[in-house]
């Protein structure tokens, strides 16, 4: 069966996936395998009570995000787009009481939502909201980080405006250690990341095809892209590590 492409969304989606992720969310994403359950149901719900757009991470990337926070021990996390907290409840809620995430958000009504949800998870005292674009906070991140007043960053979530993909990267490897992972979510876009036409009509586009060559000549990483397919879309991530 051929995916089907909703234009009016920007959604492409299949039966097969989601049924996929429906079994498997019934074994491995039940309410008894997460204490943060509810929170995360909350901030979803809230989230979009309050209108903020439907964009958040959804429950499998979400596990998958914290799964790779408990591979790496990560305890200080950078996330670059908060939205309502969703995933920013993910990250730290498998890595223990004393990981830290420090999150970036440029909307001062979803910064709002987002500290709603993060108080009713009862995670505020582990995740800090810092309001304002992305490219005014991370260059006063990386002076805090610089003047030994803050510590580097041991794993980075990127998941914000596309057309700055690059410029959050490079920052981020200011302020991070050796072997970090930097996750930078959204960038295959239903398969356009490989369409240069593509690239010259969206921004967004483009970003993430500028951000995917800059990291291929890029010494100081090694990534892959990878292409997934979901309830919510078909799309994909960008997986560096820092050398």
């Amino acid at each position: 069966m051929a995916p089907k492409f909703d234009d009016k969304l920007r959604f492409e989606q299949d039966p097969r996936w989601s049924a996929v992720d429906a079994f498997a969310a019934t074994h491995l994403l039940s309410p008894s395998r997460n204490k943060y359950h509810e929170a995360l149901e909350f901030a979803y719900s809230n989230s979009l009570a309050k209108g903020l757009p439907d964009i958040a991470s959804y429950p499998a990337q979400g596990k998958l995000l914290s799964i790779q926070v408990q591979i790496t021990r990560a305890k200080n996390i950078l996330e670059v787009g908060t939205l309502g907290g969703y995933s920013a409840i993910w990250l730290a809620s498998g890595a223990g009481e004393d990981v830290r995430v420090t999150t970036v958000e440029v909307d001062p009504k979803h910064k709002q939502v987002a500290e709603e949800n993060i108080a009713h998870a009862g995670l505020s005292s582990q995740i800090s909201v810092l309001l304002g674009s992305g490219l005014e906070v991370l260059p006063e991140l990386v002076k805090e980080v610089k003047a030994g007043k803050r510590e580097p960053f041991d794993f980075v979530f990127i998941d914000a405006d596309k057309e700055n993909n690059l410029a959050y990267f490079e920052l981020a490897l200011q302020i991070t250690k050796p072997k970090t992972c930097i996750y930078v979510d959204n960038v295959v876009r239903q398969g356009k990341l490989a369409d240069e036409a593509a690239a010259q009509q969206d921004p967004r586009v483009a970003g993430t095809r500028k951000l995917v060559e800059a990291v291929g000549s890029n010494e100081k990483v090694d990534a892959v892209v990878i292409q997934t397919v979901s309830e919510k879309n078909y799309d994909g991530f960008l997986l560096a590590v820092v050398k």
